[in-house]
C-alpha cells in the first residue's frame, strides 16, 4: 500500500474513532486529538502537528489537550535538546479504564446480590401466591454474567501487565 493511501486511511480512521469517542463524552476536537494520538503511537505528536493536521486553532487544541491530560488520557514527553512536547496516549490508560470498569461491576454485583436476597425473602413470605413470586433466574444469571465478565477482563488486564514488563 502506498504512503498516500495509508495517510488517507489514517484520516478516515481518525474521523470514525472521533465519532466513537464523542459518544464517550469527549468534545469533537478532543476526540480527534485522542484518535490521532492512538494512531500515531509512541513517537508522539507535537502541538504544531495537531494544529496543522486537524486544521484547528491553537487555543482550541491547547484547551482540549489540557482536558485530555487532566483526565489522564494523554501525557507528553520531551526530547533532550528539543523544546517541543510530544503528546502520546497515557500508557496506563487501558489499565485505569479496566480498573474503573471492574470496580463498577463489583458494586453492581453487590447490589444485585442484595436484590436476590430481598426477592428470595419476599418469595418465602408469599408461598401461597405462586403467580406473584419473583423469578430469581434473572438475578442469578446476571450475577453469573458479572462474575464471568469480571474474570475475563481481569485476565486481559494481567496480559497487559505481563506484556508491559
Amino acid at each position: 500500500m502506498k504512503e498516500e493511501d495509508l495517510d488517507k486511511q489514517k484520516r478516515q480512521l481518525i474521523e470514525k474513532m472521533g465519532v466513537h469517542f464523542e459518544t464517550e463524552n469527549l468534545a469533537p476536537l478532543a476526540a480527534r486529538i485522542f484518535a490521532t494520538l492512538i494512531l500515531t503511537g509512541n513517537k508522539g505528536v507535537t502541538f504544531e502537528e495537531l494544529v496543522n493536521n486537524l486544521c484547528a486553532g491553537k487555543s482550541s487544541i491547547s484547551t482540549h489537550l489540557d482536558h485530555l491530560q487532566s483526565t489522564k488520557r494523554v501525557r507528553y514527553y520531551t526530547k533532550s535538546g528539543d523544546r517541543k512536547r510530544y503528546f502520546i496516549i497515557n500508557p496506563d490508560l487501558m489499565l485505569n479504564l479496566i480498573d474503573e470498569k471492574i470496580a463498577k461491576w463489583e458494586n453492581e454485583k453487590k447490589l444485585h446480590e442484595e436484590i436476590l436476597i430481598y426477592k428470595k425473602e419476599r418469595n418465602a413470605l408469599k408461598k401461597d401466591s405462586e403467580e406473584h413470586q419473583f423469578d430469581l433466574d434473572f438475578q442469578r444469571d446476571f450475577l453469573t454474567f458479572l462474575e464471568e465478565t469480571t474474570a475475563a477482563v481481569q485476565k486481559f488486564r494481567s496480559r497487559i501487565i505481563t506484556r508491559n514488563t
